[in-house]
C-alpha cells in the first residue's frame, strides 16, 4: 500500500517556514511513511518538495498591489486545483496566503479528501464572517493563537489550537556569540537588525527610509554595524541597495539558526510588520516595528480593521510591548528616537524582553511541539491508520 501523500499549499515565506516545520513532524510522526507534493519556497523544497511552480508567484502583498499580477495569480488558482484534483491526495494542507487558500478549497469543494488549512485566517482583526465562509469549504482548521479558538467554535468549524513553531526555537548563546564573532569581528559598536520585509514591494517602500535611520543612529553610535536578515526571493534587492551603506552591513538570505543567532546577537532591531515580530520576540531582541503601504490600501484597511495592534507580540499581549510607527508615524525622527531609546536605556530594552519572553511561553499547549501537535491533527483526519 502506497504511503499517505498530502498535498501542502505555501504562499509566502512564513509559510514555507511552518510548512517545512510540519514536513520534519509529519514524518517524526509516521517514521517516514509519508509522501508530499504541493507548492512551497526554499525550505520545503530542502525537505524534497518539488514545488508545482515558484511560490515567489503568489508573494503579492496588498489590496492595490495585487491588481497588476491578478490574472497569473487566477492562472496559479487553476492549475494548483487541477493538480490536485490530478494527484487525489490523502489530504490538503493550505498554510496561511488567505485570499488564494480560500479560492483553491472552494474550488475543490466538495472534495473526497480532507482539507485543512493551517493558519487561521485573522477574523479577530477583521471581517469576522470570513469563518463562517471558510466553514464551508475547510474540515479541520490549524490555529496558532489561543485567542482565536472562540471564533471559529462560534461558526461551528472543527479548530485545534495547536501553537506556533517558534515557541520550538531555542537560542543557544554560544551560538550567538560565535555568529556575531565570525560576522563582525572586532567591532565593538551596536548591532542593528534591519528587517525590511519578505516581499520586493516591502523592501522598495521600507529600506530607503530604513537607510536614513541607521546612518543617523550612526552618527550618535560609532561603529554601529548592521545586519539584515532576509529571504530568498529578495535576497538580491537587498544586497544590491546596501552596497553605499555607510555602515558595515551583514546580509544573510535563509531560515534556521543562523538566522536566530544574528536576530538574537543584535542589540535592537527595526522590522517592517508581520511573523517577524514573533522571530524577534524569541530571540529576545527589542525591536520596533514599522510599517507603510499604498495609501488607497491602508484607508480601506483602517476601515475594516477591529484590533488596536498590528504586531502580533502587542497583539498577543494584549498590551503595547514593542512601540508601533505606522504609515504617517512611520518616518526618519520617530523611528531614531525610539531605536535610541532601546539602545540607551537598558531598562527599557529588558522591560520589552521580559515581556516577550511571557508571549513566546503563550504559544505553545502546555510545552507540547506545535509542529508535532498539527501533524497530529492532519493525521487525525487521514483515519485510524495514521492517527
Amino acid at each position: 500500500m502506497a504511503s499517505p501523500l498530502i498535498f501542502l499549499v505555501a504562499g509566502e515565506p512564513s509559510g514555507d517556514a511552518l510548512g517545512a516545520s510540519l514536513m520534519d513532524a509529519l514524518s517524526q510522526e509516521t517514521g517516514g511513511d509519508i509522501r508530499f507534493a504541493g507548492i512551497g519556497g526554499p525550505e520545503m523544497e530542502a525537505r524534497g518538495l518539488k514545488s508545482l511552480f515558484p511560490m515567489s508567484d503568489l508573494a503579492i502583498m496588498g489590496l492595490v498591489e495585487v491588481l497588476p499580477r491578478l490574472a497569473k495569480v487566477l492562472r496559479r488558482i487553476r492549475e494548483t486545483i487541477t493538480a490536485i484534483q490530478t494527484m487525489e491526495p490523502d489530504a490538503v494542507v493550505t498554510i496561511d496566503a488567505q485570499d488564494f487558500s480560500y479560492r483553491i478549497t472552494r474550488g475543490l469543494h466538495p472534495a473526497s479528501f480532507p482539507v485543512i488549512h493551517y493558519v487561521g485566517p485573522t477574523v479577530w482583526a477583521w471581517k469576522p464572517w470570513r469563518a463562517a465562509k471558510v466553514a464551508t469549504v475547510v474540515d479541520r482548521v490549524l490555529l496558532l493563537f489561543p485567542f482565536e479558538k472562540p471564533f471559529w467554535d462560534a461558526v461551528g468549524q472543527d479548530a485545534v489550537f495547536v501553537g506556533h513553531p517558534i515557541a520550538e526555537h531555542k537560542i543557544d548563546p554560544a551560538q550567538t556569540d560565535t555568529w556575531r564573532k565570525r560576522s563582525l569581528a572586532d567591532r565593538t559598536g551596536p548591532l542593528l537588525a534591519v528587517l525590511p520585509g519578505s516581499r520586493k514591494s516591502e523592501v522598495r517602500r521600507h529600506l530607503p527610509l530604513f537607510r536614513d535611520v541607521v546612518e543617523n543612529l550612526a552618527l550618535r553610535h560609532d561603529g554601529l554595524a548592521v545586519v539584515i536578515p532576509t529571504v530568498a526571493n529578495v535576497a538580491e534587492t537587498v544586497k544590491q541597495q546596501t552596497l553605499d551603506w555607510k555602515v558595515p552591513v551583514v546580509v544573510m538570505e535563509g531560515d534556521g539558526d543562523e538566522r536566530r543567532a544574528a536576530m538574537a546577537a543584535a542589540d535592537a532591531a527595526i522590522a517592517v510588520s508581520g511573523t517577524v515580530a514573533l522571530d524577534l520576540a524569541a530571540a529576545g531582541t527589542p525591536h520596533v516595528i514599522a510599517f507603510r503601504a499604498n495609501p488607497l490600501t491602508v484607508a480601506i484597511v483602517r476601515w475594516m480593521i477591529r484590533v488596536r495592534f498590528v504586531s502580533l507580540v502587542n497583539l498577543i499581549a494584549d498590551r503595547q510591548v514593542t512601540p508601533e510607527l505606522l504609515q504617517e508615524y512611520c518616518h526618519r525622527d520617530s523611528l531614531v528616537a525610539a531605536l535610541e531609546g532601546l539602545l540607551t536605556d537598558p531598562d527599557a530594552a529588558q522591560k520589552q524582553r521580559v515581556a516577550m519572553k511571557g508571549v513566546i511561553s503563550e504559544l505553545s499547549d502546555s510545552g507540547e511541539s506545535p509542529s508535532r501537535l498539527a501533524a497530529r491533527a492532519v493525521l487525525e483526519c487521514l483515519g485510524g491508520n495514521n492517527a
